[in-house]
């Protein structure tokens, strides 16, 4: 029953990522750069020794670190989708190699499909470069999951022992 729930919880997850995903992609060049500059310039605002520059200043840190910002958030949010995948199939009894294959293919088809969608939206265009960043997010995701359940497995095992021990 717990992991049913869990399982809901985690498909929930996933859907509401993909659709946020779409929902960026569906944005135009224009929007798109004013969400990555906002970002940008709140990060500015919030450092002591970059928020009392001038207005001109802080618009070439915008300019230099945008690249930068919008590779980090396609890098994050796929290996959240990583994350949320190998979640998933890992409630299943299943080899790690199937649900790995499983993790990582459905996040390198969502990012060829999300590039795929982007290049019909006006200034926006499919990158290869961007399905590479997203499936390095997704495989670091993954990882992540199979280091934690490593970890979950060590301690679950150092207490079983201790409390045969007692027995």
């Amino acid at each position: 029953m717990l992991k049913n729930i869990f399982r809901i919880i985690l498909i929930t997850l996933l859907v509401w990522t993909f659709y946020t995903i779409f929902q960026f992609s569906e944005e135009n060049a224009t929007e798109s750069s004013e969400r990555s500059g906002n970002v940008i310039i709140n990060i500015v605002n919030i450092f002591p020794s970059t928020k009392n520059l001038s207005e001109n200043e802080k618009q070439e840190i915008v300019e230099k670190a945008q690249p930068i910002i919008r590779k980090l958030a396609h890098f994050s949010i796929y290996a959240y989708v990583g994350v949320l995948m190998m979640s998933f199939v890992s409630t299943y009894q299943l080899p790690l190699w199937k649900r790995s294959t499983i993790s990582v293919a459905t996040g390198l088809l969502y990012a060829i499909s999300d590039e795929y969608h982007q290049s019909f939206v006006p200034g926006r265009s499919a990158q290869w470069q961007d399905v590479l960043i997203d499936l390095t997010g997704v495989i670091v995701g993954i990882i992540t999951v199979l280091i934690c359940i490593s970890i979950y497995k060590k301690i679950q095992e150092k207490y079983c022992t201790k409390e045969s021990i007692k027995s």
